[in-house]
């Protein structure tokens, strides 16, 4: 066990995969693994995974039922969230969070565009639903280690503030 995972508690976490050819066995799930991979770095416990083809209302109901049944704290997607027609993660993740966090998708794609121009045409959504975080990443594994990248190190404080724990210390003289 790791000092990190000594220090601090495991948090639950999921991650969903919106690919045609993923959930159909045709291509390995190279951008989840990276996905779960980095989170349990950083002292998550990933309890739920899947892979989905890219249907809206399959993939709201996934992180619908995800969030609703408690067990997880943050929800991560990977793929789906460029401009192709059947990109519809962004979608189906605004029908399911109750209030966005833009400007977590704003460094994200911030992030992006110091690699590629493309980042621009990215359409990754942040927001909460109850007390779940679900961040959209791009489907490749390079794109999420960027995304996780700018999200790890403000992730624990935004599930503290989604738990309520809103008291913010004081330095004093």
């Amino acid at each position: 066990m790791s000092a990190l995972t000594q220090a601090t508690p495991l948090i639950p976490a999921a991650v969903l995969t919106a690919s045609d050819a993923v959930s159909r066995g045709l291509r390995k799930d190279t951008s989840g693994d990276t996905v779960q991979a980095l989170l349990e770095e950083a002292g998550f416990h990933v309890i739920m995974r899947a892979a989905l083809p890219d249907e809206r209302d399959s993939l709201a109901h996934w992180m619908k039922q995800c969030a609703d049944d408690g067990l997880v704290r943050l929800l991560v997607t990977t793929g789906g969230t460029g401009v192709g027609p059947r990109d519809v993660t962004p979608e189906a993740t605004l029908a399911v969070v109750e209030r966005t966090l833009p400007g977590i998708a704003e460094a994200m794609r911030l992030e992006g565009l110091k690699h590629t121009p493309f980042a621009m045409i990215s359409r990754q959504i942040a927001g909460v639903r109850g007390q779940t975080l679900i961040v959209n990443l791009p489907g490749s594994p390079k794109a999420v280690k960027e995304g996780m990248t700018v999200i790890l190190p403000v992730l624990r404080h935004t599930l503290d503030l989604i738990a309520g724990h809103t008291q913010h210390e004081t330095g004093g003289a």
